[in-house]
């Protein structure tokens, strides 16, 4: 399930690659995700925030040609709709693309099925201090930063099973 989240800058003027998100009207970086049903990264890719999701999705989901072959299905939020984005995907991926919106009929909260599970991984990468503001120059080390997040958490998990009897 890719998505992308908006990060904004830290206050102290660095350089770098950085871009301003009309919709969400946020000067940053767009962390494009793809996650597993468990909500682990399989892969990350950073971009400048006037990078729109379609792009962005195009490319991590290029990067990932060959790797997971077992990868049939990719739910999406409504910034990847399209019917040729969908048709793209199938085509040059071989996956296919389900857009999960929700209900304009309803109002408040709505837990989406699957969507949440990609809400949940930007929450657990928020708590990490590196994180919560775009420190890094690059957006190599943007995206390095985020794996190392990952591992902790998944290490946390692996050392708190195994010690249970």
């Amino acid at each position: 399930m890719p998505l992308s989240s908006t990060v904004k800058v830290s206050r102290r003027p660095k350089k770098g690659r950085r871009g301003f998100d009309g919709a969400k009207l946020v000067k940053g970086r767009k962390r494009h995700v793809l996650v597993d049903t468990l909500g682990l990264i399989l892969k990350v890719m950073v971009s400048e925030a006037n990078v729109g999701e379609r792009d962005g999705a195009a490319w991590l989901l290029l990067a990932i040609v060959g790797l997971f072959t077992r990868l049939q299905l990719i739910g999406v939020d409504g910034g990847y709709a399209g019917v040729e984005f969908a048709a793209w995907v199938k085509r040059c991926i071989g996956v296919r693309l389900e857009v999960v919106e929700r209900d304009p009929n309803t109002k408040g909260f709505q837990k989406l099925p699957r969507r949440w599970v990609v809400e949940r991984t930007l929450a657990w990468l928020s708590n990490a201090r590196r994180l919560s503001k775009d420190y890094e120059f690059h957006l190599q080390s943007s995206e390095a930063m985020i794996y190392a997040a990952m591992i902790r958490i998944m290490v946390r998990r692996l050392a708190a099973a195994s010690s249970r009897p």
